[in-house]
Protein backbone atom coordinates (compact mmCIF):
# COMPACT_ATOMS: atom_id res chain seq x y z
CA UNK A 1 0.00 0.00 0.00
CA UNK A 2 1.52 3.41 -0.94
CA UNK A 3 1.27 6.10 1.39
CA UNK A 4 2.82 9.89 1.89
CA UNK A 5 3.09 11.83 5.19
CA UNK A 6 1.10 14.88 5.16
CA UNK A 7 1.41 17.78 7.35
CA UNK A 8 -1.44 20.77 7.43
CA UNK A 9 0.03 23.79 9.67
CA UNK A 10 -1.94 27.27 10.44
CA UNK A 11 -0.26 30.22 11.80
CA UNK A 12 -1.61 29.09 15.14
CA UNK A 13 -1.21 25.18 14.98
CA UNK A 14 -0.59 21.88 13.39
CA UNK A 15 -3.67 20.94 12.50
CA UNK A 16 -3.03 17.21 10.82
CA UNK A 17 -0.06 14.89 10.80
CA UNK A 18 -0.18 11.71 9.71
CA UNK A 19 0.13 9.03 6.91
CA UNK A 20 -2.14 9.34 4.09
CA UNK A 21 -3.31 7.73 0.67
CA UNK A 22 -4.58 10.70 -0.95
CA UNK A 23 -5.34 14.03 -0.46
CA UNK A 24 -7.62 16.80 -2.93
CA UNK A 25 -7.43 19.88 -2.24
CA UNK A 26 -8.05 23.30 -3.77
CA UNK A 27 -5.46 24.83 -5.90
CA UNK A 28 -5.80 28.20 -7.59
CA UNK A 29 -5.57 26.72 -10.77
CA UNK A 30 -8.29 23.88 -9.72
CA UNK A 31 -8.78 21.26 -7.69
CA UNK A 32 -5.59 18.75 -7.10
CA UNK A 33 -5.46 15.04 -6.20
CA UNK A 34 -2.22 14.10 -4.77
CA UNK A 35 -1.24 10.51 -4.36
CA UNK A 36 2.38 8.97 -3.33
CA UNK A 37 5.14 9.53 -5.45
CA UNK A 38 3.06 12.71 -7.52
CA UNK A 39 5.87 15.00 -9.03
CA UNK A 40 7.06 17.95 -7.13
CA UNK A 41 5.12 20.85 -7.09
CA UNK A 42 4.63 23.89 -5.38
CA UNK A 43 1.23 25.66 -5.63
CA UNK A 44 -1.02 28.53 -4.29
CA UNK A 45 -4.37 27.39 -2.33
CA UNK A 46 -7.59 29.41 -2.92
CA UNK A 47 -10.13 29.25 -0.10
CA UNK A 48 -11.70 26.20 0.47
CA UNK A 49 -11.61 22.20 1.62
CA UNK A 50 -9.04 19.80 1.74
CA UNK A 51 -10.31 16.24 2.21
CA UNK A 52 -7.69 13.25 3.21
CA UNK A 53 -7.82 9.77 2.88
CA UNK A 54 -5.45 8.22 6.02
CA UNK A 55 -3.91 4.93 5.15
CA UNK A 56 -6.76 3.37 7.53
CA UNK A 57 -9.47 4.46 4.86
CA UNK A 58 -10.52 7.30 6.99
CA UNK A 59 -12.13 10.77 5.67
CA UNK A 60 -10.87 13.91 7.17
CA UNK A 61 -12.39 17.29 6.17
CA UNK A 62 -10.65 20.38 6.45
CA UNK A 63 -11.51 24.31 5.65
CA UNK A 64 -8.69 26.53 5.02
CA UNK A 65 -8.36 30.16 4.20
CA UNK A 66 -5.59 29.80 1.43
CA UNK A 67 -1.75 29.12 1.69
CA UNK A 68 0.53 26.91 0.16
CA UNK A 69 0.47 23.00 -0.91
CA UNK A 70 4.11 21.72 -1.40
CA UNK A 71 4.28 18.45 -2.61
CA UNK A 72 7.86 15.84 -2.55
CA UNK A 73 7.51 12.24 -3.76
CA UNK A 74 6.76 10.82 -0.07
CA UNK A 75 5.64 14.61 1.83
CA UNK A 76 3.13 16.76 1.51
CA UNK A 77 3.11 20.11 3.48
CA UNK A 78 0.31 22.15 3.93
CA UNK A 79 1.29 25.98 4.93
CA UNK A 80 -2.35 27.52 5.70
CA UNK A 81 -3.08 31.02 6.83
CA UNK A 82 -5.71 29.72 8.70
CA UNK A 83 -7.23 25.93 9.34
CA UNK A 84 -9.99 24.55 10.60
CA UNK A 85 -10.87 20.81 11.21
CA UNK A 86 -14.15 20.08 9.04
CA UNK A 87 -15.72 19.31 12.36
CA UNK A 88 -15.41 22.56 13.96
CA UNK A 89 -16.62 25.12 11.27
CA UNK A 90 -18.95 27.06 12.77
CA UNK A 91 -22.05 28.04 10.47
CA UNK A 92 -23.39 30.91 12.34
CA UNK A 93 -20.05 32.64 12.55
CA UNK A 94 -19.35 31.79 8.71
CA UNK A 95 -22.52 33.38 7.91
CA UNK A 96 -22.09 36.78 10.23
CA UNK A 97 -18.71 37.27 7.96
CA UNK A 98 -20.53 36.30 4.82
CA UNK A 99 -22.97 39.05 5.84
CA UNK A 100 -20.47 41.91 7.07
CA UNK A 101 -18.73 41.12 3.59
CA UNK A 102 -21.45 41.78 1.72
CA UNK A 103 -22.28 44.97 3.03
CA UNK A 104 -18.42 46.18 3.25
CA UNK A 105 -18.83 45.95 -0.38
CA UNK A 106 -21.79 47.74 -0.72
CA UNK A 107 -20.69 50.36 1.19
CA UNK A 108 -19.98 52.83 -1.57
CA UNK A 109 -17.67 55.24 0.92
CA UNK A 110 -14.45 55.70 0.61
CA UNK A 111 -13.57 53.62 4.04
CA UNK A 112 -13.92 50.22 2.82
CA UNK A 113 -10.92 47.96 1.78
CA UNK A 114 -12.37 45.98 -1.30
CA UNK A 115 -9.88 43.21 -1.62
CA UNK A 116 -10.11 42.84 2.36
CA UNK A 117 -13.75 42.43 1.66
CA UNK A 118 -13.79 40.23 -1.03
CA UNK A 119 -11.07 37.67 0.81
CA UNK A 120 -13.11 37.87 3.32
CA UNK A 121 -16.30 36.92 1.79
CA UNK A 122 -14.69 33.86 -0.83
CA UNK A 123 -13.54 32.66 2.45
CA UNK A 124 -17.14 32.91 4.10
CA UNK A 125 -18.89 31.30 1.27
CA UNK A 126 -15.76 28.61 0.96
CA UNK A 127 -17.08 27.45 4.40
CA UNK A 128 -20.74 27.52 4.59
CA UNK A 129 -20.23 25.17 1.24
CA UNK A 130 -18.06 22.94 3.03
CA UNK A 131 -20.72 23.31 5.79
CA UNK A 132 -23.41 22.54 3.52
CA UNK A 133 -21.54 19.26 2.39
CA UNK A 134 -21.00 18.03 5.42
CA UNK A 135 -24.17 18.40 6.22
CA UNK A 136 -25.20 16.09 3.31
CA UNK A 137 -23.27 13.80 3.38
CA UNK A 138 -24.30 13.00 7.24
CA UNK A 139 -27.71 12.72 5.83
CA UNK A 140 -26.79 9.94 3.39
Amino acid sequence: MAIMHLDIVSAEEEIFSGNVKNIIAAAMMGEVGIYPQHTPMITPLKPGEIKVITEEDEEHLFFISGGVLEVQPNIVTVLADTAIRGEDLDEAKAAESKKRAEEALADKSENIDAAKALSELAQAAAQLKMIESLRKKANK
